[in-house]
């Protein structure tokens, strides 16, 4: 493996990893129904939380982590295979796609569940018995989206790494090959020889 491929995909593998332990921390930090206090006029009372800012520095990871894999890599729609059918490039794109749901996924989640748990001040309380918390699972599963976007990334690009190395090797190896062969010119057609009384007779009949 090239050093740039190595070099990327620990940089992306580790805003994958920042990006999923937030999420986690998020989960653990959000704000539960049993932190909610009630008020005698009927209203919700939500305690500050961090998860807020964890969601949102998650989502964010996630987004570079996004944007560094696929400005490297390049969009494989747009580019140009000699062999589109190659085994490399089927992986490839089919990690290419369920990259990007994954992603659009988790980002989704992050950032509903770090607006929905910013609850400002006191909020009324809905059904005149419930106060609205963000559901068990949604940072969680954020987290997991991440790390499944960002590991399907690299597949993606190492997948299109190796295949543009491997067709880059078979042009030196073609031109290499056709080098070696030395320059011989074609072998011209012996000379015909005609007997003298041919002409004879053509001359003078």
């Amino acid at each position: 493996m090239e050093r740039k491929v190595m070099v990327v995909c620990v940089a992306v593998g580790f805003l994958g990893l920042l990006s999923a332990a937030l999420a986690f921390a998020a989960e653990a930090t959000r704000t539960k129904a049993s932190d909610v206090q009630t008020t005698t006029g009927g209203e919700c009372v939500y305690p500050k939380s961090p998860a807020l800012a964890l969601g949102l520095i998650s989502a964010l990871a996630l987004m570079m982590a996004q944007a560094i894999i696929n400005t490297v890599a390049g969009c494989i729609c747009c580019k140009k295979h000699p062999h589109p059918s190659g085994t490399n490039w089927t992986v490839g794109l089919i990690s290419f796609i369920a990259s990007w749901v994954s992603f659009i996924i988790a980002f989704l989640l992050l950032l509903t569940g770090a607006a929905l748990n910013d609850q400002r001040g006191q909020e009324r309380m809905y059904f005149g018995d419930y106060c609205y918390v963000v559901k068990s699972g949604v940072f969680s599963g954020g987290a997991v989206l991440s790390l499944a976007s960002v590991a399907l990334a690299i597949v993606y690009y190492v997948a299109l790494s190796s295949k543009n190395a491997q067709s880059w090797g078979a042009d030196q190896n073609q031109g290499g090959i056709a080098m070696s062969y030395p320059q011989v010119p074609p072998a011209q057609a012996n000379p015909v020889f005609v007997h003298e009384d041919t002409y004879n007779r053509q001359q003078f009949p």
